[in-house]
C-alpha cells in the first residue's frame, strides 16, 4: 500500500468519522487479499469519494491488540463451532497515539457484532485488571454469556500490524485496510515457529456497515474479491496450532497460511492460566 495513493484521498478526523460512523453495532465483512492488489482497489476508493482517517498528518497507523482466553480455550472454540453467543476479549493499543482500550465483542441480533469498550492504562494493555475482570463478566452477563469465570482469562495472543481507516459518504460506512500483519503466541514455549508468524504478502479488508452492504463491499466484488472467513484471533491460533480444529477457516488457512483446515484427531486444552 503506496503512501502516495493513501495521499489521493480527502481527510477525515477522528471525531468527524465517530459521528458519522462510530458503528458498534454492526455487520462486517473480511476480505484477504493480496497486498500487490492494494493500490487498485485504493485507486477505485478514491475516486468513488471516500475519505482517509488522518490525525496528525499520519494515515497508516500502528495497532497491537492482545486477546484474553480461558484456559481451556472457550473464545477459539465458541468461534470454531460457530456458537451464537460467542465473544472475543482484548485489549488494542493504539501506538501511535498511546492510547489503549478493553474491548468486550460479542454476537447480537442477524449476525451483527456488538463492541464494548471502556480506556485502559496503556500499561494494563497486557493484563486484566480487577476492574477490566469486572467489566468483562457485565458485559458478557449483559450479552447472556454467563459460562464465563472472568477470573480465568488470561493473554494467548497478540497481533500487531499497520492500518488505514476509510470513510465512505456514499453509505455513511467505513473499512480498515490491515497490511503487515504478525501473530505471536503469549506463551510460545518450545513452538517449532517460536510462536510468530508474519504474512506481508496479504492483507486484510473490513467492511463495517448496518445489514445492507456498504459501497466498498460492491467495489471489492468488482474487482473479483470475496467475503473470507477470517479472525485475526482465532485464524492465527489455528495457524500457530494445527492440533486445533479449524474448518471453519480452512480455505484462508489453506491458501494464506500454508495449514490444511481439515478436522483434526485430537482436541486438547493448549494454554494454562
Amino acid at each position: 500500500m503506496s503512501a502516495a495513493v493513501l495521499d489521493d484521498f480527502a481527510a477525515i478526523s477522528l471525531t468527524e468519522l465517530v459521528e458519522r460512523a462510530s458503528l458498534q453495532t454492526r455487520v462486517d465483512r473480511k476480505y484477504v487479499i493480496p497486498s500487490t492488489g492494494l493500490d487498485q482497489l485504493l485507486t477505485v476508493l478514491a475516486a468513488d469519494g471516500a475519505r482517509i482517517l488522518e490525525i496528525d498528518g499520519e494515515r497508516d497507523f500502528a495497532y497491537e491488540s492482545v486477546y484474553f482466553d480461558t484456559p481451556d480455550l472457550s473464545s477459539f472454540r465458541l468461534a470454531a463451532t460457530g456458537r451464537r453467543r460467542r465473544f472475543k476479549i482484548r485489549s488494542r493499543s493504539y501506538l501511535d497515539t498511546g492510547s489503549s482500550y478493553l474491548e468486550v465483542k460479542t454476537r447480537g441480533g442477524r449476525s451483527s457484532t456488538v463492541k464494548e469498550r471502556h480506556e485502559l492504562d496503556p500499561d494494563d494493555a497486557r493484563v486484566l485488571t480487577p476492574c477490566g475482570r469486572e467489566y468483562v463478566g457485565e458485559v458478557l452477563g449483559d450479552a447472556g454469556i454467563r459460562s464465563v469465570d472472568p477470573e480465568e482469562l488470561s493473554p494467548v495472543l497478540t497481533t500487531r500490524y499497520s492500518r488505514a481507516t476509510l470513510f465512505v459518504p456514499s453509505s455513511e460506512s467505513r473499512a480498515t485496510i490491515d497490511t503487515r500483519l504478525v501473530w505471536e503466541l503469549e506463551d510460545a514455549g518450545d513452538h517449532p515457529t517460536g510462536g510468530r508468524l508474519e504474512r506481508p504478502a496479504i492483507s486484510v479488508v473490513e467492511t463495517k456497515s448496518g445489514n445492507r452492504a456498504s459501497a466498498v463491499d460492491r467495489i471489492l466484488w468488482s474487482l473479483g474479491h470475496r467475503p473470507s472467513s477470517i479472525s485475526k484471533y482465532a485464524t492465527g491460533m489455528a495457524a500457530l496450532h494445527p492440533e486445533l480444529s479449524a474448518n471453519r477457516w480452512g480455505r484462508v488457512l489453506a491458501r494464506d497460511f500454508d495449514r490444511p483446515g481439515g478436522p483434526t484427531t485430537a482436541s486438547r486444552p493448549l494454554l494454562a492460566a
